[in-house]
């Protein structure tokens, strides 16, 4: 008998976004094609996020390659001792020229790695919010045990704060609700479907359906059903089916809100 556990197919949803993705890593170069191969299959879309220059600048050639994938630009916190006065004008040429980039992003704050230092990382992060507004482009923040210092720089951008979406959700529902009075979105990955996030599930039920969106954050984070193994943007399958059995709801629903909710917020047509 073996003694691996049988993995449960992804539910067979048809339409999902999964609104934050990274195609482009390393881990995909094996089967790239057969992965995008399984994401049209399901009429999917997703954004192909920027972590660093390098990264956004290959996000923007994959997105231009498939019609169903968008892409981020921006330097990821762990990157920001990197940053440099020259990258503002790239950032800025990308998100004002390149028709398949729809946000800035990743940004903002990880004090859990601290791979770059937390001043210069706060300089950083607040140079692009005021970037993406001055030009109007949406957010997505990381955030890694740093909730206060962040929603102390959003609250301080309030006047001129873009629109932001909570990537990857670690919040409590007391923070949470503080990013929903700020206007943010709230975005879900694989840890929602652990039995132990008992805070997130509270989150996942508690947010407004209309500012709730999901995501894989692949290849990292896979959900429960996958646990252990290179995530990737089907997966976002998983992640659809367990909110909406938290929130008593049928699964396909979920999925077209969630998309309509990925398209508002990106500004996909």
């Amino acid at each position: 008998m073996s003694k691996h556990k049988e993995i449960p197919p992804v539910p067979p949803l048809i339409g999902l976004f999964d609104t934050h993705s990274h195609p482009t890593d390393k881990r995909f170069d094996a089967d790239r094609e057969e992965m995008l191969a399984r994401m049209r299959e399901r009429d999917m879309l997703t954004v192909c996020v920027g972590a660093d220059m390098e990264s956004s600048a290959a996000s923007i050639e994959l997105a231009k390659q498939s019609p169903f994938i968008y892409a981020s630009v921006g330097v990821h916190p762990h990157d920001a001792k990197a940053f440099t006065d020259e990258d503002i004008p790239q950032l800025t040429n990308w998100l004002t020229t390149e028709k398949k980039v729809v946000a800035l992003g990743e940004i903002g704050l990880d004090y859990y790695y601290d791979l770059s230092p937390r001043d210069v990382q706060k300089d950083v992060f607040a140079r692009q919010l005021e970037l993406a507004y001055s030009l109007d482009k949406p957010v997505i923040l990381h955030i890694r045990d740093a909730h206060g210092d962040v929603i102390d720089i959003l609250r301080a951008h309030k006047s001129r704060l873009p629109e932001c979406v909570v990537h990857c959700c670690s919040a409590s529902w007391e923070s949470a609700k503080v990013y929903l009075g700020l206007g943010c979105m709230i975005s879900f990955a694989g840890p929602v479907t652990l039995a132990r996030s008992v805070n997130l599930h509270e989150v996942a039920v508690n947010t407004p359906i209309d500012r709730l969106m999901i995501e894989t954050d692949s290849p990292y984070l896979a959900p429960e059903p996958v646990r252990g193994r290179r995530n990737e943007p089907v997966n976002v399958g998983y992640i659809c089916a367990y909110i909406a059995q938290l929130r008593g709801m049928d699964a396909q629903t979920l999925c077209d809100i969630t998309r309509e909710n990925g398209k508002r917020f990106y500004r996909i047509p």
